[in-house]
Parts: C-alpha cells; structure tokens; sequence
C-alpha cells in the first residue's frame, strides 16, 4: 500500500480545496447568467420577425436576461436556419425556426431538417389570407378563381414570399383541391409580404397570399382588401374577412408555424427551464396583447408536444410539396 508524507497530503488537500472554491461557483451559476441571442431566418418588419420580438421581450421578463433578436436572411430560410445549428448548444444562442423547416429540405435547397435542432415550445401558428387590391373586380374567391380558370395560363400573378416559401406553397395547394393546376398563375418572388403589397396596390401583380396581419397595414390604408383566410375560423382581428369554408365550402387549411428552438444537444436542463419560461411567457397578459393586437394567431405546443409535431408536419409538408411539383 502506497503512503505520502503528512505535509504532501495537507499540501495535496489544500490545492484540491481551493480548487474547488474557485470552480464551484462557474460551475454552479444557474442558467441564464447572461444575454441570449435569438436567430431570426427572416427579414426585420416582416410577420416572423413581428411575432420572434414579441415572444422575446416576454421571455425576457421571465428568464431576467437580454434577449437580442437577430435577423439573418436569405436562401428562402436556409441562411438564419443553418445559423442555428452550427452555435454551441450552450443555451446562449436560440433560433426562432418557421415552417420553412419542413420544407427546403423537400426542394432541394438544403439538408438541414428538424433533426438537426432541439425544440422547446411553438409559440405561434398564421394561417394565410387572400389579398387583392382594393379596386380589383372579385368581390369574393369564387369570382378570382372563376378568373383564374378562365383567364389565360400566366395572366394572374401572385407574390408574397420567394418561390416555395409557405405562402406560395399553400396557395399553390388550395389550388389544387380546387382543380386549378397551380401553373395557371404566375409567381412573382419577393423578399416577403411587405413589398409583394406594394407591388399589388400598384397593380404589377393580382393578389397575394400571405398572413392577415402582414397586409394589415394595406388593408387599413384602403389599398387592398382580403376576399379569405385559410383557416378553421375567422381572425378576431379582422372579423370581416370569411373563412375558405364560408366562401368555397372548402375545408383546406395551411399555415405557418413558429416556434422557439436550439441547437441539436442542447441539454435537457436547459430545455427544461427556456420551456417554463417561454410557457410563463406565452401566457402572459404582456405576449397576448401584442399577439391579439397585431392580429397574429396563438398556439401553444410544449417540447413533447412540439417534437411530434414537427416529425408529422415534416411528412405533411413532403406530402404537399411532391403533389404541386416541386420537390427534388
């Protein structure tokens, strides 16, 4: 049996002490000591951008911490999405991922897929509404899909996202089960619904399919006006514009979700604690003002609730997007 002299063993203790001194309180500061940085894949003034700074400034209450949005845009999502999962899983960089998720990787634009980040909590969910200008000749979508159907393919176009993005998928699918194949209209791209409703109030393009509260400002201005909203019911916010089942008898419906997520192996600590949090948040009077104020739809999914979620959505997506052409 191996011994030490009595002063190496006091000596050995000592250092071992103080060591522990020095790193316990790094080790045992509790989770979030500092700012946290949330990735946006979207443009500043656009409807994810809206609805990320509102979730933010509630989680800040509750977590104690600076929560800086950042918006890093581009590739229809790809750019703000691949952001977040190459930042450490340290719980300091957060993404608030969109619908996009589940469906670039179906068109080809890149490999990343749900899997590749740790949920935490959907926070939101918009279903689109139909946009035309305030001067246009439908009254209702019965009389701008007659319009389809009859005008020449490509005379009626459309905008409100780049090509693929959700907007332009759903439309393209109500399309569809309507019996419209959805090239009959033309797709202009833009860089989201706020130049897209400029373009219409101009009248370079016919209608636009995006998230009621993006065309408010339009639809309040007297230069547009909204003939549907693809969902179940109608927007308390806008209590004038029927539903697709109202105008059509249709019971499609396809929108975009948004929720708060981290890099893939975030611990399950720290998953555990943004969850209570953002549920504090979500359910504060201070998120749900703002989110009924600018008309944005409210849903809440857990982290269990979330995951699952996103691996039946994801098919879904695949699903839609193979049935309008553009999968890869």
């Amino acid at each position: 049996m191996l011994s030490y002299p009595a002063g190496a063993a006091r000596r050995t203790l000592k250092t071992l002490l103080l060591s522990a001194l020095m790193v316990s309180p790094m080790a045992m500061a509790a989770y979030p000591d500092k700012p946290i940085q949330l990735i946006v894949p979207w443009a500043a003034g656009g409807g994810s951008d809206a609805a990320a700074r509102g979730i933010a400034a509630a989680l800040e209450k509750e977590l104690g911490v600076t929560i800086n949005v950042v918006n890093r845009a581009g590739g229809n999502g790809v750019v703000g999405h691949s952001v977040m999962t190459a930042a450490k899983p340290d719980g300091y960089t957060l993404g608030f991922i969109t619908g996009e998720l589940n469906m670039m990787h179906w068109q080809g634009l890149t490999k990343l897929t749900y899997k590749d980040f740790t949920p935490i909590a959907m926070t939101n969910y918009d279903y689109p509404g139909i946009q035309v200008a305030a001067d246009a000749p439908y009254n209702n979508v019965e009389e701008l899909f007659t319009a389809i159907r009859n005008e020449p393919k490509g005379t009626i176009k459309a905008s409100g996202t780049g090509l693929g993005g959700i907007w332009h998928v759903a439309f393209s699918g109500l399309l569809l089960e309507q019996g419209i194949e959805p090239q009959k209209i033309t797709f202009v791209p833009s860089q989201g619904a706020a130049p897209a409703m400029v373009e219409l109030a101009a009248g370079s393009i016919q209608l636009v399919p995006t998230s009621v509260p993006e065309a408010r400002s339009m639809i309040e201005a007297g230069k547009a006006k909204g003939l549907a909203i693809l969902s179940p019911e109608r927007n308390p916010a806008f209590p004038n514009i029927p539903t697709l089942k109202e105008s059509l008898g249709s019971d499609y419906s396809l929108g975009e979700w948004r929720g708060i997520a981290g890099p893939k192996n975030l611990s399950p600590e720290i998953t555990s604690t943004l969850e209570a949090a953002l549920e504090k948040a979500y359910n504060s009077q201070m998120y749900q003002d703002y989110m009924r104020k600018l008309g944005f739809g409210m849903e809440w999914r857990n982290t269990a609730d979330f995951s699952k979620f996103l691996e039946e959505n994801n098919t879904y997506m695949g699903g839609i997007i193979e049935k309008i052409g553009m999968k890869k």
